[in-house]
């Protein structure tokens, strides 16, 4: 049996349905949506764009999310002052800034200046998350990835909340010019990157699909990847999005789902279409119809095939740790 702290459950059983399967939805970009958003040609007013799209996102998908992921910067505060996120929704919060420093072959993670645990924590949220560059083959830059990701899991430790980790692997080399090359050897980055990553304190892996379907369409192969994917992590794990359209994106959710994975957290899958759009009525109408809709048989599938995340943990919903009657006693108070 896995112990886990009393916080830690509580934050998971709060990004969680009562099934114990995450059908989570992010929010949190921003450098992504910025270069759209914020062109010249469409706004003078980049935080008000931003955070207009944001809680717009909110209102329309966090009632049929188990949690939503939010940035520090444009939402996840926006959204609570307007009661966007219903109590049966949970709160993650980003800890890393957007981007990288560093050479686009050698990307490094840094986190967001002026934000930590303790704030995200005093905030009320539910979890804490941290995007990560990484490639483990280039085993120097890996070794300093992975002792940010250790630093930050001991500061979760500390104020007892959940922390998902988001590795994300790049081209590098031949790689860059060829996407048959790094779709090749997806399979073993993602799955290598898993072991590594879930070694750490962590509590929850959000990882890629261990695969392209662009290059990749053997079932038997896929199923097989995504077995490798969950034997290699020693803590659950959801599957990202990763950009990738709707239509491919269900598909590796029931792939990975009944692989082992328990749930997603999805966003662009859900929602990209809306960043074109320029009129908010037309956004919004889109977001409360077309994305939710994806939103829920995304839903549909993780709870027919996922694995409660307490399940990796040899856990059950009933017995999830021993406490006695004077826990409280022995409970660090690190705030």
């Amino acid at each position: 049996m896995n112990a886990l702290s009393i916080g830690k459950i509580r934050g998971l059983q709060q990004i969680a349905g009562a099934d114990g399967i995450f059908t989570m939805c992010a929010m949190d970009h921003r450098g992504s949506l910025e270069s759209v958003l914020c062109a010249p040609e469409r706004t003078d007013n980049c935080p008000r764009e931003m955070t207009d799209f944001k809680l717009d996102l909110c209102e329309a998908l966090a009632p049929y999310a188990s949690a939503v992921l939010l940035d520090p910067i444009y939402g996840a505060t926006q959204c609570i002052s307007r009661s966007l996120i219903p109590k049966t929704c949970g709160l993650l919060v980003s800890l890393e800034a957007t981007g990288y420093t560093g050479d686009s072959q050698y990307r490094k993670t840094r986190l967001l200046e002026n934000w930590s645990v303790a704030k995200l924590k005093r905030m009320g949220a539910s979890a804490a998350k941290m995007l990560v560059y990484y490639r483990p083959d280039l085993r120097e830059l890996a070794q300093k990835q992975l002792q940010l990701v250790g630093e930050v899991a001991r500061e979760c430790q500390r104020f007892d909340i959940p922390f998902l980790v988001e590795p994300l692997s790049y081209p590098i080399g031949e790689e860059v010019n060829s996407a048959k090359q790094f779709a090749e050897i997806k399979s073993s980055v993602v799955i290598q990157t898993a072991r590594d990553m879930t070694a750490l304190p962590i509590d929850v892996l959000k990882a890629e699909f261990p695969a392209d379907l662009a290059h990749q369409r053997d079932d038997r192969e896929l199923r097989r990847s995504c077995e490798e994917l969950n034997n290699a992590s020693q803590k659950p794990w959801v599957i990202l999005s990763a950009g990738t359209s709707f239509e491919p994106f269900i598909k590796e959710v029931e792939l990975a789902c009944r692989a082992g994975a328990s749930g997603f957290l999805a966003g662009r899958a859900v929602w990209q279409e809306a960043i074109a759009m320029t009129d908010g009525s037309v956004r919004r109408k889109f977001l409360a119809t077309i994305a939710a809709d994806r939103l829920k048989k995304l839903a549909e599938v993780a709870h027919q095939y996922a694995a409660p995340w307490y399940k990796k943990l040899s856990l059950t919903s009933q017995n999830l740790a021993e406490i006695t009657s004077d826990w409280h006693t022995s409970y660090e108070d690190n705030t």
